[in-house]
């Protein structure tokens, strides 16, 4: 059964539908939105070699020309930007026309902002293809790319006009990826729903092997998504709860060079569990949050600490001032997402540099 979760944010509301052969349907929901059959399609060659077929039969009569990129983080950048742009150019897409973002995260955030600025703005699809792109990235309207100085500091709040998750495409993600993305599902209840968390406490193994859980799973965490967006699209308040653990995970994100040595959602897992331990140190919750935490972690198998990074890490001090590039910071002073308990998260920047020195230094 296919659920739709409506973001309403006036003329540019839009629904997310989440569930089980959407593929199939993709030429029914995305033809209302046309002027002309015709979409361009920007994806990368992994996704292309398993799902561009099938996403194309779907479409039916609408035509579908692709871009086919280099698959990974370094392609979110200044080159990668300019061959989508100059590619949609070269394809004369029009300021009426659709762009589809098909694949996870790094192709929803590029075409997503390569959208935002080709003709000052063109709609675009987001079709997302991993669990970390369905239940966050793909929602809310935040693009961006990476430069030098550190990830997503250039980029645009660009709404999607639909998003088509479909679960069944997860099944063709390796284990690996598939926790990845499980990191930002877990992030929801650590954040802001208790009841979540002791739900995936109980559901988040079964994940893998069931589709209708994931559809649940799915659907929750953009509902919860949704809420937030729609009480602070801009991210001025709540939309920085979203963060949790992304002021740790951005960090060793660049200490790995953005590589294979750690995925996004490795980093948000660890992240989370960093900033449950710094906020047990800082009395603001029970040590029982923080070891709850790591436990669920590892019931599904997945990296809870910097040890569990393969290589050499850079010292703390190092990785502290990394943080400091991070997009929270105000005024010069570094905010962290923290909680006063699972589902009790909140946004402070009184946070001792020698607190989270040593989260770190225990954490390596």
């Amino acid at each position: 059964m296919n659920e739709t979760v409506h973001v309403p944010l006036g003329d540019r509301a839009y629904d997310v539908l989440v569930g089980r052969g959407l593929f199939a349907e993709a030429g029914a929901r995305i033809a209302p939105l046309l002027r002309r059959p015709r979409v361009f399609v920007v994806t990368e060659t992994r996704v292309a070699d398993l799902h561009l077929a099938g996403f194309r039969a779907g479409l039916g009569d609408i035509d579908a020309p692709a871009l086919r990129l280099t698959p990974g983080e370094a392609t979110k950048g200044w080159a990668g930007l300019t061959e989508v742009v100059e590619w949609l150019l070269d394809q004369r897409c029009e300021r009426g026309d659709v762009v589809v973002a098909l694949g996870g995260g790094v192709i929803g955030d590029l075409v997503g902002f390569a959208a935002a600025i080709l003709r000052r703005g063109v709609r675009y699809v987001q079709v997302p293809t991993t669990l970390l792109a369905q239940v966050d990235s793909s929602v809310g309207g935040k693009t961006a790319i990476n430069t030098r100085h550190g990830k997503n500091l250039v980029g645009a709040f660009h709404q999607p006009v639909l998003v088509l998750a479909d679960v069944d495409v997860l099944d063709t993600l390796d284990t690996r990826d598939f926790l990845a993305g499980y990191g930002e599902v877990a992030k929801y209840g650590m954040l802001g729903d208790a009841a979540y968390f002791d739900w995936l406490e109980v559901n988040g193994p079964k994940l893998a092997s069931d589709p209708a859980l994931r559809v649940e799973a799915v659907r929750h965490a953009v509902q919860m998504k949704a809420d937030i967006v729609v009480r602070d699209e801009t991210e001025q308040g709540d939309r920085a709860l979203l963060n949790l653990g992304h002021t740790f995970c951005h960090a060793l994100e660049a200490a790995t060079g953005y590589s294979d040595r750690l995925l996004h959602g490795e980093g948000v897992a660890i992240g989370c569990a960093l900033a449950f331990e710094l906020s047990a140190r800082m009395g603001l919750c029970s040590q029982e949050d923080p070891s709850r935490v790591r436990a669920h972690l590892a019931d599904m198998g997945m990296r809870r600490d910097l040890r569990d990074i393969p290589g050499d890490l850079p010292s703390a001090e190092v990785l502290l001032d990394l943080m400091g590039q991070d997009k929270k910071v105000v005024d010069g002073k570094l905010r962290f997402i923290l909680a006063r308990g699972i589902g009790q998260a909140f946004v402070t920047a009184a946070v001792p540099a020698e607190a989270v020195l040593g989260v770190l230094r225990d954490s390596a």
